[in-house]
């Protein structure tokens, strides 16, 4: 069986609103868990409402009693990683160990520039990232004082207190083979496909067991989930619809695929979900854009999610 979420783009119109919208509808359609991405912008204009991502989770945390929930993922970029696993652990407590903690490079240069946030090269970012990871874990794991020196990021003698419940789970996202999953491979307890078709995901997922393996690891200890769009509609003419609302036509079909990307009815989207199944993914955050559309989270939920949900 899969577990099928939803993920939303939190500074693509998110307001409290909204929010509290797409909670309830996630709760009470049965989906498995809620992921939101960590942006302040989006790439162009124009602006939109744009929630902050551990104010929103704390909420999520307060106002949920079942989903899982995470960051899709929060850039190492936007505050010291020791903030960071502060807040995560703190959140996780909170709603009794249902935060993912999803952690990233970073990558949008606009909102660095925008809010004064300094964007560094594509390689300080990875190297950022790597020491976020090294804090983030010996925080979270050390019941006494953890001190660290690393090139971006530094502990002295730091712990937190109250010791959290449980290990938060660290998620990596990303396709590299070469930067991200050996990241993976050391740090993560999940790990995410972006836009990945199913023949390169299911590359990337046997890579991941022999990277694990290297790292003395049991490759079955590392959960393996997919964020993709989902274009979905109840018969083709609603497809079609939203296909073109999106600047899309069938005959781009082959192309969304290639992209990864889950779109059709629900016996098309249960048939492509299904393959990625048998790839090897566990979880599916499908990214739902349309953050008001919540009679199409119904349906899909009526419609697709009990072929996959026991």
């Amino acid at each position: 069986m899969a577990q099928i979420g939803i993920m939303i783009e939190g500074q693509d119109g998110l307001n409290w609103g909204r929010w509290q919208r797409i909670l309830k509808a996630a709760e009470n359609f049965g989906y498995q868990c809620v992921f939101r991405s960590d942006h302040f912008t989006n790439p162009n204009l124009p602006d939109k409402d744009s929630l902050e991502l551990w104010v929103s989770l704390t909420y999520a945390a307060s106002h949920t009693q079942r989903i899982e929930f995470g960051s899709l993922v929060a850039p190492t970029t936007f505050r010291h990683p020791s903030i960071t696993v502060r807040m995560g652990a703190a959140v996780d407590d909170l709603s009794n160990g249902r935060l993912i903690l999803g952690l990233g490079a970073g990558w949008q240069e606009r909102e660095h520039h925008n809010f004064g946030i300094p964007f560094y090269d594509r390689r300080t970012r990875h190297d950022m990232l790597a020491d976020a990871l090294e804090v983030t874990k010996r925080l979270l794991e050390s019941d006494s004082p953890v001190s660290y020196q690393g090139q971006h990021f530094s502990l002295d003698e730091a712990i937190l207190l109250p010791r959290p419940q449980r290990k938060t789970p660290i998620l990596i996202g990303g396709n590299g083979p070469k930067r991200t999953l050996p990241l993976a491979a050391k740090y993560a307890d999940e790990w995410n496909g972006v836009f990945i078709n199913v023949e390169t995901y299911r590359e990337r997922t046997q890579l991941l067991d022999d990277l694990l393996r290297q790292n003395g690891r049991d490759p079955n200890s590392v959960k393996r989930s997919l964020m993709t769009q989902i274009v979905f509609g109840k018969d083709e003419a609603a497809v079609d619809a939203r296909l073109s609302a999106r600047g899309h036509d069938r005959s781009k079909l082959g192309e969304l695929a290639g992209r990864g990307l889950i779109v059709g009815t629900p016996p098309a989207v249960i048939d492509q979900i299904g393959k990625f199944v048998e790839a090897g993914a566990q979880r599916f955050m499908l990214q739902w854009l349309d953050l008001d559309d919540i009679d199409g989270l119904e349906q899909i939920a009526r419609d697709v999610l009990p072929h996959f949900h026991s």
